[in-house]
């Protein structure tokens, strides 16, 4: 294990599966010779020359169009949208293409097209370049979505989905690039639809995905102290999703919180609270399912008004506290 930030392992992956497989490729706005929006890919132009790190124009359509294309003729394309807000721009290539021409054409062609969008709020990017998008995507039957909570899983996760012969989302949350955190040597993968559970407890569950994971541990902590052990779960890969290990780890606790930054209405922990009420695990919880999501409302520009609309480490505890304490 060595210590890296977040966008230091993806530059990792990255520069690893060039290396490993000559049709791997990266492309889109300002990721060569500028580094990326975030700085993420670097100095990966000086490394990989200027045929495989290819700067695109401002056309997110065109941009997976042309990995979907290259994706068909049997190249490994990485897609880098700037905001994952701009994938609202590419959805038909996306939603219509990628995920539909394996099934459409009987199976004859695969698309294995990697489409990194860092996401999320907390970077006062207001309300066009905040979002959490993910119930978008794992809506698209043929899609996979992945959301890499640490910096080990940033990169393992990312090996895997190129590796994927699917179509991968992958979305980065933007707080998360500069945190840093041990990851494993080498070229290991971390298999996509298994989830992980890095903290566990005997009082509640608390599910949570991208940023929320690590606002979820330190309140576990904080819970601690006042004698409430929470377990954590991070599902990592949304699609596929490791039910099983969320259903376990529901059945052994008896409460179940669901956290997410996104909005509320129609999002991904709707699902998940959906697949526990329909499973084994219903008649095993001593608490109705609680969801603790971001607000339906655009991200604000005001950082105080950014903040107060996705859930922080203190609302986590409230919530948790309420669920232990009024069941």
């Amino acid at each position: 294990m060595s210590e890296m930030t977040y966008a230091e392992a993806v530059r990792s992956a990255l520069a690893i599966a060039m290396e490993q497989d000559e049709r791997v490729f990266l492309m889109g706005e300002d990721v060569g010779t500028y580094g990326g929006a975030f700085g993420v890919t670097g100095d990966l132009i000086h490394r990989m020359g200027a045929q495989r790190i290819r700067d695109t124009t401002i056309s997110e359509l065109g941009i997976v169009g042309m990995g979907v294309g290259a994706a068909m003729t049997g190249m490994r394309p990485v897609v880098e949208i700037q905001f994952s807000d701009f994938s609202a721009q590419a959805m038909d290539q996306i939603a219509n293409q990628a995920a539909k021409i394996h099934f459409m054409l009987g199976g004859a062609v695969s698309v294995p097209l990697v489409i990194r969008a860092p996401g999320g709020s907390g970077t006062g990017a207001a309300a066009q370049h905040s979002q959490s998008l993910e119930a978008w995507f794992t809506h698209v039957p043929g899609l996979k979505v992945v959301m890499p909570a640490t910096a080990d899983d940033a990169k393992g996760l990312l090996l895997a989905a190129i590796d994927d012969p699917n179509p991968v989302v992958v979305l980065e949350h933007k707080l998360l690039y500069r945190t840093s955190g041990p990851v494993r040597e080498g070229a290991e993968r971390t298999p996509l639809g298994v989830a992980a559970v890095p903290r566990r407890g005997t009082d509640l569950t608390i599910v949570a995905t991208g940023v929320q994971v690590s606002r979820s541990l330190e309140a576990a902590e904080q819970l601690a102290q006042e004698g409430i052990e929470a377990t954590v779960v991070d599902p990592r890969t949304l699609k596929p999703l490791d039910e099983e290990t969320i259903a376990a780890e529901a059945i052994a606790t008896g409460r179940v919180l669901l956290v997410q930054e996104a909005v509320r209405t129609l999002g991904f922990m709707s699902e998940v609270a959906a697949l526990l009420s329909e499973g084994e695990a219903f008649v095993h919880l001593k608490a109705p399912i609680r969801r603790l999501t971001g607000l339906d409302v655009p991200i604000p520009y005001a950082p105080q008004l950014e903040r107060a609309v996705v859930p922080q480490v203190e609302d986590i505890v409230a919530a948790a506290q309420t669920l232990v304490r009024e069941w």
